[in-house]
């Protein structure tokens, strides 16, 4: 887990609403953003609200294409006999990768912080059973806006456009 996720573990806390959980993957963003990288954090709880792992992307940091924000919380979590009751929570609409990890592991839950900037592969969780809950966050939305407008190609890149 990053030092955001540590230090809000460290407590077994238990994240009760869709706010405080996206409060976990907005610290996670924010840390992205300070070390140089793409905005964009996500966290993976239980059915409970326990935290099981958060990360952010790590695109530009680690020089590493498949660590988006949703892949390093679902590493960090580790492994689990399942995840049909685990909620994913994530500052941006997941992509397509990212929404076929969903899939793949079947993930319960989605909790998407902004979907106006980017939308991927959401439509298609929803047609296919995973419930999906937009918060549509404001500030979010902005600073995912203002990424995605100072740095275009570092974005197409992230997405997989030209």
């Amino acid at each position: 887990m990053s030092e955001a996720a540590d230090a809000v573990s460290a407590t077994d806390t238990v994240y009760a609403t869709d706010a405080e959980k996206l409060e976990v993957a907005r610290a996670e963003a924010q840390l992205s953003l300070d070390e140089g990288g793409i905005p964009i954090g996500a966290a993976l709880f239980d059915e409970a609200g326990h935290l099981l792992g958060a990360g952010h992307n790590m695109r530009v940091q680690g020089d590493n294409p498949a660590l988006h924000g949703e892949t390093s919380a679902f590493l960090a979590a580790g492994r689990q006999k399942s995840y049909r009751r685990t909620t994913m929570v994530t500052t941006l609409s997941p992509c397509w990768y990212c929404s076929g990890l969903v899939r793949q592991f079947g993930i319960g839950r989605v909790v998407v912080g902004e979907a106006v900037n980017f939308r991927g592969g959401q439509d298609w969780l929803e047609g296919n059973g995973t419930a999906v809950t937009t918060l549509d966050d404001p500030d979010l939305i902005r600073v995912m806006g203002d990424f995605i407008e100072r740095h275009p190609a570092l974005w197409n890149e992230d997405i997989g456009e030209e």
